[in-house]
C-alpha cells in the first residue's frame, strides 16, 4: 500500500477524533452547567427551609429557657408559701399548747368543793348579782353558741363587781349511773370555767366549782323537758360588797 493511500485515511481518523472530542467537551460542559443550575435551584429552595428550621430551634430554646425560669420562680414561690404555712402552723400549735396548758393550770387552781358552806368565809355576807343557767345535750359537756352568749352576759357584769366569786354548779338528769353522772357534771362545770377564764382572764381562785351529778334536780326527771333542764350548769355571781349596779340573768333554753 502506498503512502498516498494511507494519508487520506489518517486525515479522516483525525477528523473523526477531533469531532468526538468536541462532542465530549460539549457534553461535559452541558453536564457541569446543568449540575450547577441544579445546585443553585436546590440551594434556593432549601435555604429558606434551613433558615426557618434555625429560627424554630432558636425560638424553642428561648421558650424552654422561659419555661424553666418560670418553673424556678414558681417552685421558689411554693417553697416560700409552704415555709410560711409551716411557720404559721407551728405558731398555732405552740399557741394551742399554751392555751391548753393555761386551761389545765386554771382547772387545777379552781376551788373544787361539795358546797360553799364552810368553804367561803362569811358566806352570809354574799349577795347574788346574777344567776344564769346553761343547758347541755344528753351525755354532752360542750357549750353551744347560745350557752356562750349567756356566759358573756355574766362576764359583762364583772366590770362593776367587787369582792366577787363565781359559784359554778354542774348537774345532770337522773338517767344513768350515779358515779358517771357525777363526773359528767364536773366536766360540764369545767367547760364553763374554761370558757370564762380563757375568754375573760378571770383568775382561777374566783371560781368555786361544784359537781352534784343527778342530785338536787331543778325540774321533774319524769319528763323529757324536765330532764333537759336538769342537764345544766348554774353560774352564780356573788359579792360580799355593795355594788353600784346589779344584773339578774335569765336561764337559757334546752338544746
Amino acid at each position: 500500500m502506498s503512502a498516498d493511500s494511507i494519508e487520506p485515511r489518517f486525515s479522516k481518523f483525525s477528523s473523526s477524533r477531533a469531532f468526538g472530542s468536541t462532542i465530549l467537551a460539549t457534553a461535559l460542559a452541558l453536564t457541569l452547567t446543568t449540575g450547577c443550575s441544579t445546585k443553585n435551584y436546590v440551594r434556593s429552595q432549601t435555604g429558606p427551609l434551613i433558615q426557618q428550621t434555625n429560627d424554630l430551634d432558636a425560638k424553642t430554646a428561648g421558650d424552654h429557657r422561659t419555661i424553666m425560669d418560670t418553673d424556678q420562680r414558681a417552685q421558689a414561690g411554693i417553697s416560700k408559701a409552704q415555709s410560711a404555712a409551716d411557720d404559721a402552723n407551728q405558731h398555732a400549735q405552740v399557741a394551742g399548747q399554751s392555751a391548753e396548758a393555761a386551761g389545765q393550770s386554771a382547772q387545777e387552781a379552781v376551788n373544787r368543793v361539795d358546797t360553799l358552806s364552810g368553804v367561803v368565809a362569811n358566806l352570809d355576807n354574799y349577795n347574788a348579782l346574777s344567776d344564769v343557767s346553761v343547758t347541755f345535750g344528753f351525755d354532752k359537756s360542750v357549750l353551744t353558741k347560745a350557752d356562750r352568749a349567756e356566759l358573756d352576759q355574766v362576764a359583762s357584769s364583772l366590770t362593776s363587781a367587787r369582792g366577787y366569786i363565781l359559784a359554778i354548779t354542774g348537774g345532770t338528769d337522773s338517767v344513768g349511773d350515779a358515779q358517771y353522772n357525777y363526773k359528767l357534771s364536773q366536766r360540764r362545770a369545767d367547760a364553763v370555767v374554761t370558757y370564762l377564764s380563757a375568754t375573760y382572764n378571770i383568775p382561777p381562785h374566783k371560781f368555786y366549782l361544784i359537781g352534784i351529778g343527778k342530785e338536787d334536780p331543778v325540774a321533774d326527771n319524769h319528763s323529757p323537758a324536765g330532764r333537759a333542764k336538769n342537764r345544766r350548769v348554774e353560774v352564780k355571781l356573788m359579792s360580799n360588797m355593795t355594788q353600784s349596779t346589779s344584773t339578774q340573768g335569765a336561764s337559757s333554753g334546752g338544746e
